[in-house]
Formats: structure tokens, sequence, C-alpha cells
């Protein structure tokens, strides 16, 4: 989390481009209750059944600076956390909570300050017990993805996505070179000297000109554009 305080997902999922990681990105929609929540940390899943006791016991084997990934299969009829789990989920120390499905509490939740991104809100909770899956405290699914203890999780405004703990140290580093190419290019822009002016464009159009096969990524990496990865 202290590198990815100045980061964004999308240096995180520019630098899983350049690295050649698959991109395994939630959903569009899975968005912060409080705008400019954001959190990162090792991903602690829960596939819920129904019952809250499944993330206290999840909560005996987290660590702090976890991130809580609770399935709850992208259900709208029903809100899967509540103040109470965001409460507790903040005073065992993580990180914050990534639910596929809908929270509520929304007020209390803001109130309480730890991250919490979902689909979005609803009155009522629960009313069905289920039976617990086998893997119920190892793998969560988050539309698409399925996430375990061995990956990281990275969310803030833009969304949440998934990357492998064992990639996660090249990944920030890589993301790190990019967010200093773009805000210099930022600061020159403001101070004059156009993207376009950066990134030699009519040099582009006019190598292109002579080579229909020159794409403009090919051309960005030859005068150290971040603009496409």
């Amino acid at each position: 989390m202290d590198r990815f305080r100045t980061l964004t997902t999308a240096h995180i999922a520019d630098a899983c481009v350049r690295q050649g990681i698959p991109l395994r990105v939630a959903p569009p929609g899975l968005v912060g209750v409080s705008p400019g929540d954001r959190c990162a940390g090792r991903a602690r899943p829960v596939r819920h059944a129904g019952s809250v006791d499944i993330y206290l016991e999840a909560l005996e084997s987290a660590e702090p600076g976890d991130v809580l990934v609770v399935d709850n299969a992208g259900r709208t009829d029903e809100a899967c956390v509540g103040d109470l789990v965001a409460l507790e989920v903040r005073e065992a120390g993580l990180a914050g909570i990534l639910i596929w499905g809908l929270h509520r509490d929304t007020a209390d939740i803001r109130a309480i300050g730890l991250p919490v991104f979902s689909l979005g809100a609803t009155p009522p909770g629960p009313t069905r017990v289920d039976e617990r899956a086998p893997d119920a405290l190892t793998a969560a699914t988050i539309g698409a993805v399925t996430v375990t203890s061995a990956d990281a999780v990275f969310a803030d405004d833009d969304g949440a996505l998934v990357v492998a703990l064992d990639r996660v140290d090249e990944v920030l580093t890589t993301a790190e070179g990019i967010r200093d190419t773009e805000r210099a290019q930022a600061e020159r822009i403001a101070g004059g000297i156009s993207l376009r002016q950066q990134v030699r464009f009519s040099s582009y159009l006019e190598a292109r000109r002579s080579d229909g096969s020159l794409t403009f990524r090919q051309h960005l990496r030859m005068v150290g554009g971040e603009i496409e990865v």
C-alpha cells in the first residue's frame, strides 16, 4: 500500500501490459462506497453463503494489510456486508473490503472510514443460509476473475484489479516508471509543449507514410512515450 499511494490502478494495468502479465480486472461498476477510496494488499478471499460467521473465520487467519475479497456471486437482491463487518475488518487492521455483490449501512461505512468497494447498496441483508463451498476461505470470484491468497488486490476510483503476489514488485516498479514519465509529460503540456510535440507525432506520420506497418505504439517505444503501452 505504501508504494501504491502515489500510483493508480491505471498505472498498474499499464504495467501489467508492459510486463506481459494477463490483465485480471474486476468488471466495471465495482466502485468505492466513498469517493477517493483506495486500497492495496494481499487478498483474503471469502465465499459468502448467507451468514456473517464466514467473515469472522476469515479474520482469524488474516494479517494486517490484507484486503477481504467477498464473493457473493454478484447478487443484487441482498447486501452481504454492513457496518459491523466493516468495523470488525478495520479493527483487525485490514486495508479494505472488495465485494462482488452489494453492501448496506452506507452512511455508517463512510463514517468508519474503511475503503469498501462493491456493486452498490441495498437495504435488505441475506435471508438465506446456503451450504458453504469447500473453498469458501481459499478462493473468491470477482466477475470472471478468480482470487486466492496468492494474489494482491489494487483498487481506487477507476476500479479494481488483481496481480499475483510474486509479480507485484516488478509491476509496481514498472508502474512507478510509467507514472514518472506521464507526470513529466503533463508538466510539459502545462508549460506549453504539446503532447504531439513531445511524442514527435509529425515524425510518426511521416514515417508511417513510408512504412505502413509502423504502429503508434512502436513509435512511442522509440521516443520514450507512455501514452500507450
